[in-house]
């Protein structure tokens, strides 16, 4: 676990939209909470339920490597991510962008987190 200041640090790093190939080494609870992705950082990366396939035959599972980006930066100690594979996103992810993060497209390279810790 990183200390506050050294997540602040990496925080300031990251960019909406920033490209990570990473490695699924977690499926905690299929179905309900989501999965753990390995990115090469000192904190994990995370891929909400609500952003992968409502079937969880369609989640990636454990070992696969594929690219994510940036989705979102999280207390405690979290990269948010969104698969850039449309086969690990929802079904209706058009409509999902659309109503919950219509500003997304301008988001993308903007910074992910605050320069300072907060």
């Amino acid at each position: 676990m990183v200390s506050d200041v050294e997540w602040g640090r990496i925080r300031a790093q990251l960019r909406f939209g920033q490209v990570f190939t990473g490695t699924v080494v977690l499926v905690p609870r299929p179905g309900t909470i989501g999965v753990v992705v390995d990115i090469g950082l000192e904190v994990e990366g995370f891929v909400d339920v609500l952003l992968l396939p409502e079937e969880t035959e369609g989640w990636p599972t454990e070992v696969v490597v594929t690219q994510f980006e940036v989705w979102w930066t999280d207390w405690p100690h979290q990269v948010r991510l969104k698969p850039l594979d449309p086969k690990f996103l929802r079904k209706d992810w058009t409509e999902f962008l659309t109503r919950w993060r219509p500003g997304w497209p301008a988001e993308i390279g903007q910074p992910a987190g605050p320069l300072t810790v907060g």
